[in-house]
């Protein structure tokens, strides 16, 4: 189950212990000056980029929804749309975000958010036995398999993440 230090629970580590999924907190001194949040992470904890995901949140024709990338690179928006079966996203106003997720930016989890919504995670998520993503606020990584985070999000997984 789950290794942690105390006093580290979130929504993402409760629906994680809920769920009877493995995963491990790593939390680190969290920059106030910081702007690249999965940088910073990487960074501190000693991980390859290509292991830290971000949480993003776009606008579809469908509404809100969520993206899950290598802090590596970038959200391709175009495959990002295409893998929901739209034609276009854009990023979501950062104030909206917070208020419907739950958590502040530079902390969103793709667990347990306040309202479940559709998403999609990068492709190159399963090339790994475990990844990291926020665990719902700064300073605090949640490292857990991928397969954990797609099933408890209902994700679908697809190319779009680019360098």
């Amino acid at each position: 189950m789950a290794k942690t230090k105390g006093g580290q629970g979130t929504p993402a580590t409760v629906a994680l212990a809920k769920a009877g999924a493995e995963f491990t907190l790593h939390p680190y001194e969290h920059d106030a000056n910081a702007q690249a949040y999965g940088e910073e992470a990487a960074d501190a904890l000693g991980v390859p980029y290509e292991r830290i995901f971000k949480t993003l949140v776009a606008e579809t024709e469908a509404g809100l929804a969520v993206a899950v990338v290598p802090v590596a690179g970038k959200l391709d928006l175009k495959a990002f749309a295409a893998a929901l079966k739209g034609k276009k996203a854009a990023m979501a106003d950062a104030v909206k975000v917070e208020r419907v997720t739950g958590y502040v930016v530079g902390g969103i989890s793709p667990l347990g958010q306040r309202k479940r919504l559709p998403t999609v995670v990068d492709a190159s998520a399963l090339a790994f036995e475990t990844i990291y993503f926020s665990a719902g606020r700064r300073g605090l990584q949640i490292e857990t398999a991928p397969a954990n985070l797609v099933t408890l999000t209902s994700a679908i997984t697809a190319e779009i993440g680019k360098l």
